[in-house]
């Protein structure tokens, strides 16, 4: 698989603009295993330029290097803007630095929780020094209790973990610190 991909038809050209009106493309694609979050909201597209000639270039980073949905996402990311008549780009993955949980906007956040998933801690966060060493403290979705346990390393995809809240017994998934 190459790292970049390059449609290089110059059929159309970006006009003044161009890195705005793709973002917002951008922001339109929603993750393909949470479709309540964009692929921009997520933090794994990490810049959007035009080049020389016109060529609007994509760097993105996946969640993690096997995740599943990436291949999907920069297909996505190809048919949107083959859609909005920009057909002079490139898409380049990059593996560093590493994507993790801290790129998620303030918006995708929210945005996880009003689904039912708990965002990512920025640090770890505990209740007390006594379970520090066992288990991340992580907040229901549902009713705001800390008063949750883990029933499953692995929840719904390989980057989220299986949660219960004591106080509502809702389950949910968190999404797991990277």
């Amino acid at each position: 698989m190459k790292a970049t991909e390059q449609n290089t038809s110059n059929n159309t050209q970006p006009s003044m603009g161009a890195e705005e009106v793709v973002w917002g493309i951008l922001r339109s694609i929603n993750d393909p295993e949470i479709p309540v979050i964009s692929i921009v909201d997520l933090g794994i597209v990490r810049a959007v330029s035009v080049e020389e000639h016109h060529l609007v270039k994509i760097i993105i980073t996946p969640t993690y290097s096997g995740c599943p949905a990436h291949d999907v996402i920069k297909m996505t990311i190809q048919l949107s803007l083959l859609e909005n008549n920009i057909k002079n780009f490139s898409i380049e993955q990059r593996l560093f630095p590493a994507w993790t949980t801290d790129w998620i906007s303030d918006s995708g956040r929210q945005k996880l929780k009003a689904y039912g998933i708990a965002p990512p801690n920025h640090t770890q966060a505990v209740c007390t020094p006594e379970i520090f060493q066992k288990e991340e403290s992580v907040q229901c979705p549902h009713c705001n209790s800390f008063h949750t346990i883990m029933i499953s390393q692995f929840g719904s995809t390989a980057c989220k973990a299986l949660y219960k809240c004591e106080d509502c017994k809702e389950p949910f998934d968190y999404f797991k610190c990277h």
